[in-house]
């Protein structure tokens, strides 16, 4: 059985940065201890307590207090879905969840994450390929991550919504699309990228962009498994079309593209006509696909005539390279903290001054129609 206990070293010093504070949830006491034991030989965790089922892990996290907490799925009384319902709307708190029902893209982490869960990692078994050192790796990095994650307040039930309260999604079909011809926009375009929270940011933004927007070019972080599905999906809700990017997909008004999963998104131009590039190079700001490869291409292709939006993310992707686009005379917006899921992609853009304007997310779709159309 693991026992939470002092790091070596710990009464004789005091380290700079507090570890992150960690509860393990499993029902299988072997993986409790396992996943413990891995978490705790990392210096910057430390693992406060673990808890075998949801009615267990409840009480912990009263106790406790911790930082994170790593959450299995199947799980007897409540299972960890539901459990992860009841905690991010009574007290949101960072949750990565750990199972070997969360395989990238499948329907059951797709649920977790548009639920709460910061991030998913699957538990290697007979049906994977993934050694024991990789997965290490990433259940390390992914619960550090967590821990220096602030989940805003104005987020608290983000994916909870009962069904009195949810905005109802408002579907248009292509037959009742405007049959307008799209605006000549002459080059500007608006860049948008987004990581933790941002499908459903994307959503509500783009759902209010008319049929003859200007070009539309987005990156957000998601797996190869659930881009194209995800673009299709907002091409049922959305008035102008949605598609994935495709290579030498030449880039229209009247058009939203999303990044594949597995590739970077980039604007390029080909006998006159501005088209998507997918770059199959290594990560960028440890990502693939990353929101700052995306606008460092639009800044060297049209530059000051883009408008570019920086949405709810965990970490710093885009923050530094649309300050480059802010100096090149681009128009640039970031997500306020209040209706950010994670305000860490948009808060260092903002600590950056890479922001002309910083807004809540129902504003930004009017914002940046008014302001991409005076470019």
């Amino acid at each position: 059985m693991f026992v939470a206990r002092k790091k070596p070293g710990s009464d004789s010093a005091v380290s700079p940065v507090s570890p992150v504070r960690v509860i393990v949830v499993d029902d299988s006491a072997l993986m409790r201890d396992t996943l413990a034991s891995i978490l705790a030989r990392d210096e910057e965790i430390e693992v406060v307590a673990t808890a075998r089922d949801a009615f267990d892990a409840r009480e912990k996290i009263k106790r406790y207090d911790p930082d994170v907490i790593t959450l299995d799925v199947e799980m007897p009384g409540m299972d960890g879905l539901q459990f992860l319902r009841n905690l991010m709307r009574l007290r949101p708190m960072p949750v990565v969840m750990v199972s070997p029902s969360v395989a990238s893209g499948s329907t059951v982490a797709r649920e977790a994450l548009k639920i709460g869960a910061l991030d998913c990692v699957q538990t290697p078994s007979a049906n994977t390929t993934m050694e024991m050192s990789e997965y290490v790796r990433e259940i390390v990095s992914k619960v550090k991550q967590a821990g220096r994650t602030k989940l805003s307040r104005g987020n608290r039930q983000r994916g909870t919504h009962t069904s009195a309260t949810a905005p109802r999604e408002r579907e248009w079909p292509r037959s009742a699309v405007p049959a307008t011809r799209p605006r000549f926009y002459s080059d500007r375009l608006i860049a948008i990228g987004s990581s933790t929270g941002g499908t459903e940011a994307l959503k509500q933004l783009l759902v209010d962009f008319p049929a003859d927007c200007p070009p539309v070019l987005v990156t957000q972080h998601i797996s190869q498994a659930f881009s194209r599905s995800f673009a299709d999906r907002l091409d049922t809700l959305c008035r102008p079309m949605v598609q994935q990017a495709s290579e030498g997909l030449e880039v229209r008004a009247g058009n939203i593209y999303i990044a594949p999963g597995d590739r970077h998104l980039m604007l390029r131009r080909s006998g006159g006509k501005l088209v998507c590039h997918l770059d199959d190079g290594p990560e960028i700001n440890c990502h693939k696909p990353s929101v700052g490869a995306l606008f460092d291409s639009v800044r060297e292709t049209v530059g000051g005539k883009a408008l570019a939006v920086i949405l709810t993310g965990m970490g710093d992707d885009g923050a530094r390279e649309l300050k480059r686009l802010h100096d090149a005379g681009a128009f640039t917006i970031a997500q306020d903290e209040s209706t950010s899921v994670v305000w860490g992609m948009p808060g260092q853009a903002v600590k950056l001054g890479a922001a002309d304007e910083v807004a809540p997310l129902e504003r930004i779709a009017e914002l940046a129609l008014s302001k991409v159309r005076a470019l």
